[in-house]
């Protein structure tokens, strides 16, 4: 159902992942996930080493946070965001580059597991590992289903839709083994009746890789676990959307306002698997992350292992770049102006307010466009086209959800459910009027979604009146 086949323009796909070396300053916002922001552990001019704890879970839906540098710590204080907000950071100067003595960094595949579910649960809440495609939600309460749900079906999303990323594609391609021993740590936890990876087709190179690392595994905890199948997928965006995926692969159908556990299934992103695979096998926490750094206004498109906290410029410098403009001189070449860099991809990212903004555990990639690839063209009358009807793959009316919002029609926009737009773009993306469809629609979710937990908040404690409060007169 629905759906759309934006330009691929995976520039970066045939780029090996390089490694980045850790910048001079690392901000390490403490919310970087679903949830809760995390509490900090340490103070201005605090040591630290990497893969130490620096801030706690903030409650049972967040996340820990490591340092992904060692250094001092030079400040704990608001900073701006790339949304141009201000949430809480930790700051550090980098001295050296000292690891925590826990942390196995040696490159040997660890395979054997000794350890119990709830054990490896625990390690994965330890080391601070969200979702790995954008959603951050934390990886733990994933694999710990509440009372009365069971996961019989563990998916691995490999399929990266998003045009331009190819973060996770290179994940397949170079680290398939590791990738593999996380999807068994996760299944193993969870005690799922089957496992599937879902990739698209236009990643064949990866599918057959997948295969052949399934097929050569002999020995380690994953021959007591369900076969592993890898399955090929039409290329349709947004085929990597939870619930689109679990319905390509199961035939399940996920229920208006439910949640995947809901039909028996958990997804998880392979980025996560890898995650999963260096907690747990190798008590590494979640302190660098593949990001795919691209744009045709960039000199060289690239996949960088990236440390959570170095700066967006400083990814793009190591990128080669913004492109000079060709009619400059040899001696005096005139850069090209870039206005937009989105963080993630191009339909479900958004544009970042300052380039400096640091890398998270949920940047998947940065996009660089120019003027005219990034500027909407004007926008026109609605010609009644139903377009957006026929390539929303949630089956809603993203045009009417469009005018309740613009009317602040909350109930009825409550009643057209747009709770459950999964913000793909795929309706603005489509639209011949080149409406602002998507912008409309996330701002009517947030307003209903402030209404609805207002509603079923619990009802705070009753004030007392000054009367039952104040001492009385002396007699």
């Amino acid at each position: 159902m629905g759906g759309i086949h934006p330009p691929e323009n995976k520039l970066s796909a045939s780029a090996p992942i390089e490694i980045l070396p850790p910048p001079a300053t690392v901000t390490i916002p403490l919310s970087q996930h679903i949830g809760a922001p995390a509490v900090a552990e340490v103070a201005k001019g605090d040591k630290v080493v990497v893969g130490q704890l620096i801030a706690r879970a903030g409650g049972f839906v967040s996340s820990t946070i490591h340092s992904p540098v060692s250094g001092t710590v030079s400040a704990v204080e608001a900073v701006t965001n790339g949304s141009g907000c201000k949430v809480m950071a930790v700051i550090i100067s980098v001295e050296g580059d000292e690891w925590a003595p826990t942390i196995d960094r040696s490159p040997t595949l660890v395979t054997e597991c000794a350890l119990s579910p709830s054990e490896v649960v625990a390690r994965i809440a330890e080391a601070g590992v969200v979702g790995m495609g954008g959603a951050t939600f934390p990886t733990q309460v994933k694999l710990s289903p509440p009372a009365g749900k069971r996961a019989e079906t563990l998916i691995i999303n490999g399929v990266e839709c998003e045009p331009y990323l190819t973060a996770d594609h290179r994940v397949m391609l170079e680290r398939g083994p590791e990738v593999i021993v996380g999807v068994g740590l996760m299944a193993y936890a969870l005690g799922v009746e089957k496992i599937y990876i879902g990739i698209e087709n236009n990643k064949p190179d990866a599918i057959a890789n997948l295969r052949r690392v399934v097929g050569e595994f002999k020995g380690g905890f994953l021959n007591q676990l369900p076969a592993i199948e890898i399955v090929p997928l039409k290329v349709m965006y947004p085929q990597g959307s939870e619930k689109q995926l679990i319905r390509a692969l199961t035939g399940r159908e996920v229920p208006s306002c439910a949640l995947p556990i809901d039909t028996g299934c958990v997804v998880q992103n392979v980025g996560t698997a890898l995650a999963v695979y260096e907690a747990v096998q190798k008590r590494k926490p979640l302190i660098e992350r593949v990001v795919t750094v691209t744009g045709r206004g960039l000199a060289r498109p690239s996949n960088f292992l990236a440390r959570v906290g170095t700066p967006i410029s400083t990814l793009i410098a190591a990128a080669g770049g913004i492109k000079t403009d060709k009619t400059g001189s040899n001696e005096n070449p005139q850069p090209t102006e870039y206005m937009k860099i989105i963080g993630g991809g191009p339909m479900m990212g958004r544009a970042l307010s300052n380039p400096d903004t640091s890398v998270t555990k949920g940047t998947s990639g940065v996009v660089v466009m120019s003027p005219r690839e990034s500027v909407r063209p004007p926008e026109t009358d609605c010609i009644k086209c139903a377009r957006c009807v026929t390539a929303c793959p949630m089956g809603l009316e993203p045009y009417l959800l469009s005018r309740l919002t613009q009317k602040q029609l909350w109930p009825e926009l409550e009643a057209g459910v747009v709770v459950d737009c999964i913000s793909c773009g795929s309706c603005a993306f489509i639209c011949p009027s080149h409406i602002p469809l998507l912008d409309w629609i996330r701002l009517g979710k947030g307003e209903v979604n402030k209404i609805i937990r207002a509603r079923t908040a619990p009802p705070s404690p009753a004030t007392p009146s000054p009367a039952a409060t104040s001492t009385p007169a002396a007699k």
